[in-house]
């Protein structure tokens, strides 16, 4: 005669599916299918605060030196748009460069430490940085400068993010 199994999280439930790492029972509703078999939540909110390695100055450092080089970066752009035509060439590389640069810059000052809020709180630091000279433009009516900016930000934004992240495209 077998015994009967209930969930750990819903002592109602019958099952007979059991949590890879831990071994509790668990109900379908409990778990999360990996590639090397099921899990319950528990264990993989534990799994990933492994990867949520940031320090609270991390924060503070990343958003600094992204808004500081973002906006070098702003009024290398507002340069740019007085080019005219050639100007949206120069944009188009540029954008992905200066992203990748803060994105790098932030890594270096950061020890490679990671967090998705360290992540998000760099991406609204390119914003803050570029904002000073999008709101001069603004101001001054400029409308290739606006649209320079808004085509930067596009750009460099979730560029610096992804890089950040870690998280790829294609392989």
């Amino acid at each position: 005669m077998t015994e009967t199994t209930y969930c750990y999280a819903h002592p109602t439930r019958e099952t007979s599916l059991r949590c890879k790492r831990c071994e509790r029972y668990m109900c379908p509703s409990c778990s999360v299918r990996t590639p090397t078999g099921y899990i319950c939540k528990e264990c993989v909110k534990s799994h990933q605060k492994t990867f949520d390695t940031a320090e609270w100055y991390d924060f503070a450092s990343g958003f600094v030196i992204a808004a500081v080089l973002s906006g070098i970066a702003s009024f290398l752009v507002t340069l740019i748009g007085g080019i005219g035509f050639f100007g949206w060439f120069l944009i188009a590389a540029g954008a992905p460069v200066a992203g990748t640069a803060i994105a790098e810059s932030v890594r270096a000052v950061t020890r490679r430490r990671r967090s998705r809020n360290l992540f998000i709180t760099v991406a609204v630091g390119v914003v803050v940085g570029a904002l000073p000279i999008a709101l001069f433009q603004i101001f001054a009516l400029d409308l290739f400068g606006i649209l320079f900016q808004v085509i930067y930000l596009v750009i460099a934004v979730p560029l610096v993010y992804t890089r950040l992240s870690g998280i790829q495209l294609s392989k």
